[in-house]
């Protein structure tokens, strides 16, 4: 016997039985996003390495550790780890964001080579939003407070917890950054071998460190805050003005930092604890060197990724009343001679008429009482019993298979109405 193929770790199926759940959520995520304006694009899911290493830079871990890169004859060529880096690429290319403003998002796979765990795996899902040319506080607002609004959409808006900060500029940064690193140089027995490295290239990143001893010490730190040009310090106060007024609440998280360059002011994630410990559900944030560094005119950009995998787990904990559509609505079954051909005729009829019903119909043989199990098995409302004399008479039996009522014979003319009615 043939060894049996698996799929490969980290990178999971998605069952009959959960795709209704992630259509439902991948649906409210559409219908928001489509209620601010904001247009789809679609990129590809292999991009020029190079991109990433310049993006998302070659000292993080996810370019030095976690993409999947391989030789495309003499072009090295990468799964795409994030989303934010090849839609720039994208709007720099094709000109979406020359003297122009752009509200896009995405929705998609991306790849990253790491350990899997709980919601967090190799080939996992992102929705996200990229603004090009917007360098106001406004859109920031909009940006947190259209996720605030899925959030209530999906049933889960008191479950997270919006964090806040500011990073204010490169100058402030690095002010900040040679502060820092004269305090951590002060407790090093507690930093690990990664965070030691990272003292030397990318001292932000130890800010988010999971040692709860050296978060303890952190607490004492110097503030990047206190370190802001006036222009973002103005930039944040208009932000927190604005969700002030909007009644948006949230917390100003001092530690909360992105290790890269490129970005400036603005830094925001929604967290949750009801899947345990604290992870983040969404994150976003302000770029206004990024697509300037891509090789396009310097152009101001903000925007924020949700992975959907974690997004899922957390509806599915915490909103108990979704009422997801059944697979089937209504089940043809069908026995004799001519009885095959006219019970195509009726599914296709309804599947014209009535679209928004699922229609479905027996196709694998068999007598009525198999039939019959097979329509209880795929949970329909109805069914559509069709016979030798449905046939003569150009007739439907309708069945009730969820309640109690008589079942009914109806004109072929009339189905349509009928079937309508008990929906």
């Amino acid at each position: 016997m043939a060894k049996t193929i698996q799929a490969i770790r980290g990178m999971n199926d998605c069952a009959p039985t959960e795709s209704p759940l992630w259509q439902w959520v991948e649906e409210k995520v559409r219908r928001v996003l489509a209620s601010y304006g904001y247009a789809e694009v679609r990129m590809p899911i292999v991009e020029s390495t190079p991109l990433f290493a310049r993006a998302i830079g070659e000292i993080t871990d996810v370019v030095s550790k976690e993409m999947y890169t391989f030789w495309d004859n003499d072009e090295q060529l990468t799964l795409r780890p994030e989303g934010t880096a090849g839609c720039v690429r994208a709007a720099i290319e094709h000109g979406w964001s020359y003297n122009n403003e752009q509200r896009l998002w995405y929705m998609g796979p991306m790849f990253r080579h790491e350990r899997p765990q709980k919601g967090r795996y190799r080939q996992f899902h992102q929705a996200g939003v990229e603004v090009f040319g917007i360098a106001n506080a406004e859109i920031d607002a909009e940006l947190i407070i259209l996720t605030a609004r899925l959030w209530k959409e999906l049933g889960i808006e008191q479950d997270v917890t919006l964090q806040l900060n500011s990073i204010g500029s490169l100058e402030a940064r690095k002010n900040y950054r040679s502060e820092l690193v004269k305090f951590l140089e002060q407790h090093r027995d507690l930093l690990s071998e990664e965070e030691k490295e990272r003292l030397l290239k990318n001292p932000l990143r130890i800010l988010d460190s999971k040692n709860p001893e050296l978060q303890k010490v952190l607490d004492g730190a110097p503030k990047l805050l206190d370190y802001l040009d006036d222009d973002s310090r103005e930039h944040f106060a208009q932000l927190c003005a604005l969700l002030d007024g909007f009644g948006i609440p949230y917390e100003i998280n001092p530690k909360l930092v992105r290790g890269l360059d490129y970005y400036n002011k603005t830094v925001f994630e929604w967290v949750t604890s009801a899947l345990g410990a604290q992870g983040t559900v969404c994150g976003g944030g302000r770029y206004d060197g990024l697509v300037e560094q891509l090789g396009g005119h310097a152009t101001p950009g903000v925007g924020f990724a949700m992975g959907l995998e974690r997004l899922v787990l957390l509806v599915q904990e915490v909103n108990k009343n979704i009422d997801l559509p059944n697979a089937v609505d209504v089940y043809v079954v069908h026995q004799g001679e001519g009885a095959a051909l006219f019970a195509l005729q009726v599914a296709e009829q309804l599947r014209s008429e009535l679209p928004q019903l699922r229609t479905m119909m027996h196709c694998s043989g068999g007598n009525f009482k198999k039939q019959f199990k097979r329509a209880d098995k795929s949970a329909a409302t109805l069914a559509l019993v069709i016979g030798e004399s449905e046939v003569q008479n150009r007739q439907v039996v309708v069945k009730h298979l969820q309640g109690i009522t008589e079942q009914q014979t109806v004109d072929l003319t009339a189905l349509t109405d009928f079937v309508q009615q008990q929906f």
